[in-house]
């Protein structure tokens, strides 16, 4: 508890932009978002009063960090499963906790407890040896999706195989690396979706509608809310398969579970976050509560928000890094933006600028998809680049006419 406020104290291991995003969340509820930080240059640490720093694999710099803390949570899952349970043994409250949570951090054993529960999975085996990564290839065609069983994200960790000689090579290599693999079947869908739901210790729980994620090269680069043309069934049955896992895997706090929508109708689940997403980023301005909120809500125990949509149609569209430097800064990027599209709401991470990267997002909302999803777009990619797509001049729209 802090002395200085009478409220609770979150200790978030991890100061990336989730991390900077929840104390934003934070300050608006009263609390105090203490942050274990690799620098002090990391976003969440540039904008925090309480910055610790160490590493989140070292137990001592764990345990130093928990001190004073009513619960501990987290902006990432790379957490050594064992340190955590040290220290909930020690009395720490994890939320969630190492029981839940190593459902997300290795892909097979989450693919395990999936099939064990009834959800749906694609087709998948455990690889310890390049031969079986073969036989499951001739068994149920080719291509295949090779995956590490941990540590990937963003499109890393993925290998798709092609042939018996992608596997022989890929999976020798990476076996010699000492990458635990899993391989899975490679599913026609018709597109990827995502649910976010929220759950309490109390078991309460709360979902969002369903969204609909654009990915490219294996990164998120739109989240479209709520997902367009999704039959009402499918959607509720995706917020109840997801509120389902949540309380049979017993997650606190948000879990985000990544689908494949089928031409059939089902439903696959992909993957699993245990943390605020990047699928729910777009309820910061278009739903009645942010994830954000809502995670600090679950991780405490209190009462959880609203999560209804604050209009008919919401779009999230990631700023990533462009390939070539911007011929203008960042500061003035972001006031041609403004100009342009006042109803943009702009989130930048304080990260530096390289290719691909994460560097942001834009969010707008409105009645109608097509033109909100095109304005996001492009204040995305012109946040990354510093060229409007369409070739709307940026001379002639600076700060002396702005």
């Amino acid at each position: 508890m802090d002395s200085r406020t009478g409220l609770p104290v979150v200790g978030m291991v991890g100061a990336g932009q989730l991390a900077r995003m929840t104390h934003q969340a934070a300050v608006a509820l009263g609390q105090s978002l203490r942050v274990l930080a690799t620098g002090p240059d990391e976003p969440a640490a540039l904008v925090a009063a309480d910055v610790v720093l160490g590493q989140h694999d070292d137990l001592a710099a764990l345990r130093r960090f928990a001190v004073g803390c009513d619960v501990l949570t987290f902006d990432h899952e790379h957490v050594p499963t064992e340190h955590l349970r040290t220290l909930v043994a020690e009395g720490v409250r994890v939320y969630p906790d190492p029981d839940a949570l190593r459902h997300a951090q290795d892909k097979l054993v989450m693919r395990r407890a999936l099939a064990g529960l009834g959800v749906p999975v694609p087709l998948f085996c455990e690889v310890t040896r390049p031969q079986d990564a073969v036989l499951f290839g001739a068994e149920y065609g080719w291509p295949c999706v090779l995956k590490a069983a941990r540590g990937g994200y963003d499109g890393r960790g993925l290998w798709m195989l092609t042939a018996p000689t992608d596997a022989h090579r890929v999976v020798a290599e990476l076996l010699a690396a000492g990458t635990p693999l899993l391989i899975e079947q490679c599913v026609a869908m018709r597109r990827e979706l995502a649910v976010l739901v929220a759950r309490s210790p109390f078991g309460q729980g709360a979902a969002w509608p369903v969204v609909q994620t654009v990915q490219r090269e294996g990164i998120c680069v739109e989240v479209l809310a709520p997902a367009p043309g999704l039959d009402t069934e499918l959607a509720q049955a995706g917020q109840q398969l997801a509120l389902h896992v949540a309380g049979e895997l017993g997650v606190v706090g948000i879990l985000a579970v990544e689908l494949f929508e089928m031409p059939s109708g089902q439903l696959l689940v992909n993957e699993l976050a245990m943390r605020p997403h990047n699928s729910g980023h777009w309820t910061i301005e278009g739903a009645a509560t942010s994830q954000f909120e809502q995670h600090l809500r679950a991780v405490l125990d209190y009462p959880l928000g609203s999560t209804a949509p604050c209009a008919p149609a919401c779009v999230m569209a990631n700023v990533l890094g462009a390939g070539s430097p911007p011929m203008m800064g960042m500061d003035e990027r972001l006031h041609h933006l403004m100009a342009r599209y006042p109803q943009a709401k702009a989130h930048l991470y304080a990260k530096s600028e390289r290719p691909g990267r994460k560097i942001g997002h834009v969010t707008v909302r409105g009645a109608q998809l097509a033109s909100v999803r095109d304005v996001a777009a492009a204040s995305a990619a012109f946040l990354a680049t510093g060229i409007w797509p369409d070739g709307y001049p940026v001379h002639g729209q600076g700060r002396e006419t702005g």
